[in-house]
This record gives C-alpha cells, structure tokens and sequence, in this order.
C-alpha cells in the first residue's frame, strides 16, 4: 500500500528514524484540504513511541479541523538539522527526513486528553510547573490530536 523509498541507499533504519522523531521539535502536517487542494502547515509536535502516536494541539475549528473531519489521512513530515561532513562541502549539507502516513483524529477521553497535552507541554516549556500552570490558564480552550501511525520511512541525502 506504502511506497517504498526509490533511493534504497539513501534510506536510513527504522531506529535512525525513530530517533529523529524522537528529538525533532517542528514538523509538516499535510492534510487533503478545499477543493481537493493539499494544506500543509508547520507543527509542534510530541511523538508517543509506546502507541506509536503523534500529538500535536490546535483550535477546536478551522480548515485544519475542517480537512481532519472530510479525510483522516494524513502525513506528516520532519527535517533534522542539516550536518556539514567536511569544509570542501560546507555547500551542500547533508540532511535526514522521516515521512509519515497514519489517521489523525481529535483525541475525546478527558483523561488521555490531559496526559497527552501534558506530555506535549513538557516537551518545550523548562518546568513542569510553567506546563501545570499554562494547562490550567488555557489548557480548556485547546484541543489534542493523534495521528496513528501506519506507515514511516527515513531517508539522508546531501543536497547537491
């Protein structure tokens, strides 16, 4: 059903793109928008290695939520940083990417609800305290959602 990567040699492991997964904090989410247009947009994001998951928060409506209802398929896209190798080749550096496929949908459970924007909360605010004390001033008027993951590939290339 998958594609598989066409470049064979430029496919990284499984544990290779888990890991980027794992430390990447931005990715693209890729939806079937309006008209049959794609719309992708950056996200923050928290990948849930136990369930295979990925997490992110939005509004409850908008054409995100609106394109989530009409399909949930969707993708999702990371970029590690880039790595220059050597001084020679500081113009074109290598850069790894994982792509992901699986069905997003809005998480409903009040108690995964709270477990899951905590989690994704305490991946980039310092303190736990800081995350306690934002869930409690707007944590109400915020949504979770999970995309279950059916599909990942990475891959490295240098960009040349």
């Amino acid at each position: 059903m998958f594609r598989p990567i066409r470049k064979v040699k430029n496919a990284i492991s499984q544990e290779a793109a888990l890991q980027l997964l794992r430390s990447a904090r931005r990715g693209v989410l890729a939806l079937n928008g309006d008209d049959g247009y794609p719309y992708a947009i950056p996200i923050n994001f928290y990948f849930n290695e136990a369930d295979m998951t990925i997490c992110f928060h939005g509004a409850r409506a908008g054409h995100k939520v609106d394109a989530m209802k009409a399909c949930d398929k969707v993708c999702f896209t990371v970029l590690g940083k880039e790595e220059v190798r050597s001084p020679e080749e500081a113009w074109a550096p290598h850069v790894k990417s994982v792509v992901v496929f699986g069905r997003c949908h809005a998480v409903e459970d009040p108690e995964e609800f709270h477990t899951l924007l905590k989690a994704f909360a305490m991946k980039y605010y310092p303190t736990e305290q800081m995350v306690d004390d934002e869930i409690r001033a707007s944590g109400k008027n915020a949504a979770i959602y999970k995309i279950s993951i059916e599909h990942f590939s990475g891959k490295e290339v240098q960009e040349r």
